[in-house]
């Protein structure tokens, strides 16, 4: 694919594990599990086809306030993933990054995260967000923060020196954002970072979403005019 309509950056809201796993009358963690899997090829078909950055939404501030049983088996989920496919992905020469506050969460999915960001940091073949303990507007939030502990010049902040102080500085801002589930909005996600993205949906949820899927959405992204306002 020509660089030119080749996404740098996209973005994923992986949707829908609940109610997959509701329609098929499985426990939710079932759905979480099939959701996990669902990321493994698409993480390697957007190497394969020299994206730079992929990120994945995979826990938000707001899903705190999911039952507690969903949340404790979400996080041991996250934490026996990112234990057992640390050595695949630096295989595949992925970089692992965290996008969120995680101090916030369990010690254990703390040290999990953090060294396969240690051990993957060598990686050239493509970048993966993992946007765990996300929120677009904490971010913004975080980043005037940042800012203002180092009493930066009101007067010499602009939106490349904002932009440095987000969880994704030194990265390019979103090409491409796909949702699956059936919803049609970006749900506080890299607000910052989306401002001119395309947008494509579907309606699988993200379980169900293949690599035929995520073709299917870089293709609509080449055939879009991106003007940005011109």
């Amino acid at each position: 694919m020509p660089d030119a309509v080749r996404p740098r950056h996209v973005a994923i809201i992986a949707d829908g594990n609940r109610r997959w796993a509701r329609e098929r009358s499985l426990p939710v963690l079932a759905g979480h599990v099939q959701g996990i899997e669902a990321i493994r090829p698409v993480v390697r078909r957007a190497r394969d086809l020299g994206i730079e950055t992929l990120s994945v939404y995979t826990f938000s501030t707001e899903n705190w306030g999911r039952p507690n049983d969903e949340v404790t088996g979400l996080f041991g989920l996250i934490d026996g993933a990112v234990r057992q496919y640390t050595d695949e992905l630096m295989t595949e020469g992925v970089q692992v990054r965290v996008i969120g506050r995680l101090h916030e969460a369990p010690a254990d999915v703390q040290r999990s995260i953090r060294g396969a960001e240690e051990r993957t940091r060598g990686g050239t073949g493509l970048t993966l967000n993992i946007c765990f303990n996300y929120s677009g507007r904490a971010e913004i939030v975080d980043a005037a923060r940042a800012l203002v502990a180092a009493r930066a010049d009101p007067n010499a902040v602009d939106e490349a020196h904002f932009a440095d102080h987000l969880y994704t500085a030194g990265q390019p801002d979103v090409d491409l954002l796909i949702r699956t589930g059936g919803d049609r909005r970006t749900s506080n996600f890299l607000l910052w970072q989306a401002a001119y993205a395309e947008l494509v949906f579907f309606d699988c949820y993200w379980p169900a979403f293949t690599v035929d899927d995520f073709d299917a959405a870089v293709a609509e992204y080449a055939r879009r005019d991106r003007r940005f306002g011109g």
